[in-house]
């Protein structure tokens, strides 16, 4: 297997939590980091320091010594505010600046971010050399295969990145063009390993031990990147890192477990963005835990129903406690199991 360096952390092929927008907060990329992932990549930040002050951005910004190395992702079209932004990130204890040239989020491009910058490997170049110019952290860069089907000029990218002193290099199998449709293609990525020396993390689609190994054997990666496949699931990085090193897949976590994983992020959630916003970013993990969950439907059904943080951790009380995980008819919770009817919303206090 294949190790390289970032900074001062050696990795053996490892296996990397992708930055997602209102996904990879500070309590996901913990609780990943405890189901085996390797590395963590923190939320997208726009590049301009302005906007930083606003309280989406400054809970993405916020570190945890847990979460090393801190890689902070920024986004943006001019090479000096993206300077700048990698300047006062790394002297705020970043070890690791993330460049986005991968996002094909509509809003993003409109601005000339995110993927839009594949169409003009000129500027790709201009930010590149100020970003690694201006700070002593090693620099990273996330890119797609290309802007269109025809035109994936990923190897080009991955050649000016080489050039430019780019530490490590993550490639997400679809052109801008694809979104997240269709399958992700991973000869581009092939191409891309052979031809340069930096280390390449493959992303796309990995959503089983199998296939992680696939995608390893044909690309020659240096390691995987996993969004999506994480999402209610983030047992997965330990789950492929055994079938890498031992072959043999392991079990699913028992009921049991999983409800205890589920109910520390929700109360790291609430803890982390207060009880009224981070009841609401509980719902979306919820929705996705529950598919793995015995009468995991109606529990989503009330759940969805809850404003506030007490009454949603007691009706995932009173389902850890009803015993689900032993009773044959996975229909078997009843829609009425007791749960507080105050659901007003509590005061909001400024943090």
């Amino acid at each position: 297997m294949s190790s390289f360096t970032l900074g001062r952390h050696t990795l053996r092929q490892p296996l990397i939590l992708a930055p997602m927008v209102g996904v990879s907060d500070l309590p996901f990329r913990e609780i990943c980091l405890q189901q085996g992932a390797t590395l963590t990549v923190a939320e997208m930040v726009t590049s301009n320091p302005e906007l930083w002050h606003s309280e989406k951005n400054r809970l993405r910004l916020k570190r945890s010594s847990t979460c090393g190395p801190d890689i902070v992702q920024i986004a943006g079209f001019d090479p000096q505010m993206m300077a700048d932004a990698a300047r006062i990130n790394a002297d705020q204890g970043a070890e690791v600046i993330d460049i986005n040239m991968g996002c094909p989020a509509k809003k993003v491009l409109k601005k000339a971010a995110g993927s839009a910058l594949l169409k003009d490997p000129a500027l790709v170049e201009r930010i590149l050399l100020a970003v690694t110019a201006a700070v002593d952290v090693p620099v990273t860069l996330k890119i797609r295969t290309g802007w269109c089907r025809d035109n994936r000029n990923g190897l080009d990218i991955a050649r000016i990145a080489e050039d430019c002193g780019i530490a490590m290099l993550s490639v997400h199998g679809r052109t801008r063009e694809c979104r997240f449709l269709g399958d992700a293609e991973y000869d581009t990525i092939a191409e891309i390993k052979q031809r340069v020396c930096i280390p390449v993390i493959a992303n796309g689609d990995i959503d089983s031990p199998r296939k992680a190994r696939y995608v390893l054997d044909h690309t020659q990666a240096d390691g995987l990147m996993i969004g999506r496949a994480a999402q209610g699931s983030p047992w997965i990085f330990r789950q492929i890192r055994q079938y890498l090193d031992t072959g043999s897949v392991c079990d699913k976590p028992s009921t049991q477990d999983i409800c205890n994983l589920m109910l520390d992020h929700i109360r790291a959630l609430h803890a982390f963005y207060g009880d009224f916003r981070g009841a609401l970013f509980a719902r979306k993990h919820i929705g996705w835990y529950s598919k793995d969950l015995p009468s995991g439907e109606s529990l989503k059904q009330q759940f969805m129903q809850l404003e506030d943080a007490r009454s949603q951790l007691d009706l995932l009380t009173a389902y850890l406690n009803a015993g689900i995980g032993n009773q044959p008819d996975t229909n078997a919770w009843p829609m009425s199991v007791p749960r507080p009817t105050d659901n007003r919303r509590p005061q909001v206090i400024a943090r």
